[in-house]
């Protein structure tokens, strides 16, 4: 079965309508990403973003974030490159927590 379809971002008014303090909280911090005039460049926040959506799985945010990217002067070798950063820190990620799961075995 497949769970994501393009008409549920339709829906994001209703939800909004539901806690509309949260989600305009939520849509200011999505924000700033795109912003042009931070410390990080543009460009950048982009790439980050895209690896950040790589790791959350978020459909969504790696298509706005890819074509945020390519807005923002990004290559497609940087896009691939921040994909598997993003790859390799979340392979780490396992790979740091195999200890724990020896040493739950080691604890039952």
């Amino acid at each position: 079965m497949y769970y994501d379809h393009e008409h549920d971002l339709k829906r994001l008014g209703e939800i909004k309508a539901f806690a509309p303090v949260e989600f305009t909280a939520w849509a200011n911090l999505d924000r700033i990403v795109g912003r042009q005039d931070g410390k990080i460049p543009w460009k950048h926040r982009e790439l980050i973003a895209i690896a950040v959506a790589h790791t959350t799985q978020c459909p969504y945010c790696i298509e706005a974030h890819t074509k945020g990217a390519k807005k923002a002067g990004a290559s497609k070798e940087e896009v691939a490159e921040a994909i598997f950063l993003a790859a390799a820190i979340r392979s780490s990620g396992a790979a740091a927590h195999s200890s724990m799961a020896i040493r739950f075995y080691d604890e039952a």
